[in-house]
């Protein structure tokens, strides 16, 4: 990520804003473990190891990162985080653990722990703090990632960008991508994410052709995409850390059938319902509710299996969720998926999906190209 690691910077900002929650009564400390919590945190990227790598978070007092003492460098250039307690090989991570949680008065605290820390140094902290109570770090967390500020929302509308120019990309194969496997198009579909500027892919690409797009979260294989027959083409990359997630369904080719074009153009009008719904003091399952009524109301409710939409940040499935029941309104800032679907068992399924962000006064969408089927020219 490339946002400023400055004092005053996002990463300060928002360990301040923790520890405001925390002291607000969350409870007496967050643990973070390397996860998506200590990116949004600290700026720092690293993926879980088996050696014991924490940052401690207090809601009195600043926050203290207990690293290998292999990470020290790393730690002091890549975060404001001043205060480090190092081990090495030779020390017992554990007795320096309770050492630490006992120095910062928190043995008998409630510890707010990271949701994704591996159950072995999670039981760690538990003996080195036998009095302590625990929860997780998402119920302060989440409620500060959910709100997206001014750099994340920049580099997802950077990664949107790139998404947009990949679909144009896939339209432009045209008969090109007839005889061409799921796999390969996957493939071609990386390549592409690549040249326009992203980073690796956000999630698994979903290629489905025909009956394959019937499964929802199929990812793709050998099937030849075929003339006249849906493709659900759903990908995205990253940037500065943050994802794209799109989803268009197109057809290569020959012109699709009627019913694939009634299917077509229900999901689409649903999808633009369910986008029209988004402004700040809605819920998340008024959203959800616009965009299913369409599809309902034509008789297709039954094939509609999922939910409409889904938080997007640091995590590609966060809060909030577009579902039926999540009563949560909306907020400026929240970014989140809309993606009705169709799904037809051993016929074709079709799904549209944009992320949009809410703004003061409704949304934004971050995905632009064309919803239509077509893969030459607007539809």
């Amino acid at each position: 990520m490339t946002t400023s690691n400055s004092a005053s910077g996002p990463y300060a900002q928002r360990i301040e804003a923790a520890k405001r929650r925390l002291r607000d009564g969350a409870g007496d400390a967050i643990v973070l473990f390397p996860s998506n919590n200590l990116l949004y945190t600290t700026g720092f990227d690293e993926s879980p190891g088996e050696r014991h790598l924490f940052l401690v978070i207090p809601a009195d007092g600043d926050p203290v990162f207990f690293a290998p003492a292999l990470y020290e460098t790393q730690l002091r250039e890549e975060t404001t985080v001043a205060d480090l307690r190092t081990w090495t090989d030779s020390d017992d991570p554990a007795d320096r653990l309770r050492t630490l949680l006992a120095e910062l008065d928190l043995r008998d605290g409630h510890l707010l722990v990271d949701d994704e820390m591996w159950a072995l140094f999670t039981q760690d902290l538990r003996e080195a703090a036998p009095e302590a109570t625990f929860g997780l770090a998402s119920e302060v967390l989440a409620d500060l990632r959910v709100r997206k500020d001014e750099a994340e929302l920049d580099a997802m509308r950077r990664a949107a960008d790139v998404a947009d120019a990949v679909v144009d990309d896939l339209r432009a194969l045209g008969d090109d991508a007839i005889g061409m496997s799921e796999t390969a198009l996957a493939e071609y579909v990386e390549d592409r994410l690549e040249a326009h500027g992203g980073s690796g892919v956000s999630f698994a690409t979903i290629v489905g052709a025909g009956p394959n797009g019937a499964k929802p979260h199929y990812h793709h294989g050998e099937t030849e995409i075929q003339p006249g027959e849906p493709v659900v083409l759903d990908f995205g990359t990253r940037v500065d850390g943050y994802p794209s997630d799109q989803t268009r369904t197109l057809v290569f080719g020959d012109e699709p059938d009627d019913t694939v074009r009634e299917v077509h153009d229900l999901v689409r009008e649903a999808q633009h319902a369910g986008v029209d719904a988004v402004e700040p003091g809605v819920t998340a399952a008024d959203v959800d509710r616009a965009a299913r009524e369409v599809i309902e109301d034509a008789g297709y409710g039954d094939e509609f299996i999922h939910r409409t939409g889904h938080g997007v940040g640091l995590d590609v499935h966060e809060e909030p969720f577009i579902v039926a029941g999540n009563d949560r309104d909306l907020e400026p800032g929240m970014v989140f998926s809309v993606e009705p679907g169709i799904y037809l068992p051993d016929e074709f399924g079709v799904r549209i999906e944009d992320l949009v962000v809410v703004t003061e006064d409704g949304c934004e969408r971050l995905n632009t190209t064309d919803r239509g089927w077509k893969t030459a020219g607007p539809n």
